[in-house]
């Protein structure tokens, strides 16, 4: 079934197109396609690639059964970068049906010959955005702000094309967390996702990185290598720091983007690739291409979908979630949970983060290590994280900048002094029996018992109170830091900090 140039060139009028090796079923299809009104072209390979480069405008659908010695990287080559917006069907086996869904993406929509004319209806009607319903949970920038809700649509958005996308935002503020996002939320989300750090890697060794190399290309080859392109084939490539390649290697670069072929190092054989790119950089590239230093064709090829990551000081609501988001990583890696104290995160509010997330993430890290299970307050925090004009400022006392270890001190003696006081009136408040306030006739060793008794009833208020260390110090009539102290001193604190802590 072959589709002459003059045909091809009028498929800009064309309702469906029908891409079939099996002429019997392919003429079925149209059979459906006509009750539906649309005007069905049969169409080969060949012809599908004269239409797609001489027509200016997309047809509105194309239909895909099993097709023989398909070039499934320029058919979704094609499909991308000329044919994006139109839908897509694939009704052939699902071996077929999994290579269309790889090349295209995720507007591609399986159904099972013979099918209704009802069902084939809907499906060349939905709009490619409605494939993001499909993707399940993926991991976004933590956060509820109308910054980072911003960056949260914009990804949702960009996941089903295969459009470059470019992150840019200071350092430290998870622009590799959100290029990860944009492809677990995208078709190629079952394929690799391969990053590399063009910052981090002389300029002499990038290419080879990059595109591989032959054994004996330069000094070292001992073996042949595959690049970054190669492993990342039908996934996702993500460029760091872009604005740090040098401007030899940018010219490649701006090669395969153009015409989707590398060579390694070594070897001048071409290589077809099918990866989406993503770049990302906390440099001004505008800037860089007005001083000569990367190029203008390159920033406009990889700045087809722009998102720009907030910085934390410009999101600081952001933070007590980033705090727990934070915690919850440190108790799943083997390290103990961080709470901090109310004092403790308006300190953290004014400090100006110039390591954005990441600063934030090291520093919820090392007080896991410093302060293992047990609040962390403002004297708890590094120096630099609470200057002296700034607890004046918030009127904070005087004493939370004692070192840790005097307040631990202080706070042991304040309690060893009130102890015996504190259980004795437990004591008398509570529905004891006889047998517990009586002295045997052998005597008691008194520190033990008084220990196990106020154990025991802390252990009760807990229950009582459904685990909630704040309702149980009430019932116990303890302030809330004074029970969290007992707790750990009764190695109890873990089983709170399951439920609340």
């Amino acid at each position: 079934m072959n589709l002459n140039d003059t045909q091809a060139r009028s498929l800009t009028i064309q309702q469906a197109v029908v891409y079939d090796s099996d002429p019997g079923r392919a003429e079925k299809v149209a059979e459906v396609l006509r009750e539906l009104s649309l005007e069905p072209l049969l169409i080969d390979h060949c012809a599908l690639m004269r239409a797609v480069i001489q027509t200016p405008n997309n047809p509105p659908a194309l239909l895909v059964g099993d097709v023989a010695d398909c070039d499934w990287v320029e058919l979704g080559a094609a499909l991308r970068e000329q044919l994006s917006d139109i839908p897509v069907v694939a009704y052939g086996s699902s071996a077929v049906a999994d290579q269309l869904i790889a090349a295209v993406g995720a507007r591609v929509r399986r159904l099972t010959f013979p099918f209704k004319r009802s069902v084939l209806g809907t499906a060349l009607r939905i709009p490619a955005q409605a494939a993001l319903a499909e993707v399940g949970e993926v991991a976004m920038p933590t956060g509820s702000s109308a910054a980072i809700r911003d960056v949260t649509r914009l990804i949702r958005q960009v996941a089903a094309h295969d459009s470059s996308v470019l992150i840019l935002g200071e350092s430290g503020t998870g622009k590799e967390l959100a290029a990860r996002a944009v492809h677990e939320a995208s078709p190629r989300r079952q394929r690799p996702f391969v990053a590399i750090n063009c910052g981090a890697i002389p300029a002499e060794l990038l290419e080879s990185e990059l595109f591989g190399h032959e054994k004996g290309s330069f000094t070292g080859a001992i073996a042949a290598r595959k690049g970054r392109f190669e492993i990342a084939e039908g996934g996702t490539l993500f460029l760091d720091e872009i604005g740090d390649m040098s401007l030899p290697m940018q010219v490649k670069l701006l090669r395969v983007l153009q015409e989707r072929v590398f060579e390694r190092v070594g070897n001048h054989a071409p290589i077809r690739c099918n990866v989406r790119i993503i770049a990302a950089t906390h440099r001004n590239l505008e800037e860089a291409i007005a001083k000569g230093n990367f190029r203008e064709d390159l920033f406009y090829r990889l700045n087809v979908f722009p998102i720009e990551m907030p910085s934390l000081r410009t999101r600081i609501e952001d933070l007590p979630m980033l705090v727990r988001d934070f915690s919850d990583r440190n108790v799943a890696e083997g390290r103990s949970r961080v709470e901090l104290t109310s004092r403790a995160l308006k300190v953290l509010r004014h400090y100006p983060w110039p390591g954005n997330v990441r600063e934030l993430g090291n520093l919820i890290e090392r007080l896991s290590i410093l302060c293992p299970n047990r609040l962390v307050d403002v004297a708890d925090l590094p120096l630099k994280y609470r200057p002296a004009e700034l607890l004046a400022e918030l009127d904070l006392s005087a004493d939370l900048q004692l070192p840790v270890e005097t307040l631990e001190s202080e706070l042991e003696a304040e309690e060893a002094v009130d102890e015996e006081r504190e259980v004795m009136a437990m004591l008398a408040q509570s529905e004891l029996t006889d047998a517990v306030v009586q002295l045997p006739p052998d005597g008691i060793d008194l520190r033990d018992h008084l220990f196990t008794i106020e154990r025991d009833l802390i252990q009760q208020a807990l229950s009582r109170a459904g685990g909630t260390v704040a309702h149980a110090a009430r019932l116990l009539k303890l302030r809330r830091t004074t029970l969290v102290e007992k707790l750990r001193k009764f190695h109890m604190l873990n089983e709170a900090a399951a439920t609340e802590l």
